[in-house]
């Protein structure tokens, strides 16, 4: 999904910022439109999961590793894909708000993906978070998580709900941790990478 951008940065920051605008700007919105269709992708998945709960008579506990297994898997890719934009940011000197722009929607995809994660647990087994109504249908059950997946990320808890499995609480804790690395480590320090990188590039030529 994420393209590999060289992290060693071959072509020059200089050469890359003199590109033309609207080439740049294409770059951008095939960024946006690849993360919309890896956003369908993510509710295939978890379409796929609910396919397999209900169809395929797995057992409880391997249905939960299986979400466990898929929430690391979508946890290692979003990690690499925030480090690409970042590095694709630094080597084509884009501005700041078109980087912000990039993350949001990545943040986005990283919300929804937990959301319907943490949603999976618990159809598959209800006492995996508490204050959950067994009389919430399913778009009910999808917003609460969905909300709980936000404040997350965002660091807020309010602690209305909480996971209480040790799987819950392993996936939860996947999303506080690319949480604190996309949001504290690279978006906050993005001044400070993109110049460390600019000094490395210039201490190679």
């Amino acid at each position: 999904m994420a393209n590999v951008v060289d992290f060693t940065l071959d072509e020059p920051l200089e050469a890359n910022s003199n590109r033309p605008r609207m080439s740049q700007e294409q770059r951008i919105i095939g960024q946006v439109i690849r993360q919309g269709g890896e956003v369908a992708v993510i509710i295939a998945i978890a379409a796929v999961l609910q396919v397999l709960w209900t169809r395929s008579g797995m057992q409880a506990p391997l249905f939960c590793l299986a979400v466990l297994a898929v929430a690391f898997a979508k946890t290692v890719f979003f990690f690499v894909e925030n480090l690409t934009h970042i590095l694709m940011a630094t080597r084509d000197n884009l501005a700041y708000h078109k980087v912000l722009g990039l993350m949001g929607v990545n943040m986005a995809q990283i919300t929804l993906s937990f959301a319907l994660d943490y949603w999976c647990l618990e159809t598959d087994e209800p006492t995996s978070f508490s204050s959950i109504d067994p009389a919430w249908g399913q778009a009910e059950l999808i917003f609460e998580f969905f909300f709980f997946s936000v404040l997350n990320f965002s660091f807020f808890g309010f602690g209305d709900v909480t996971p209480l499995t040790v799987v819950a609480k392993l996936v939860t804790m996947m999303e506080v941790v690319l949480a604190f690395f996309t949001v504290i480590f690279l978006l906050s320090d993005f001044v400070s990478l993109k110049d460390s990188l600019r000094i490395r590039r210039r201490h190679e030529d």
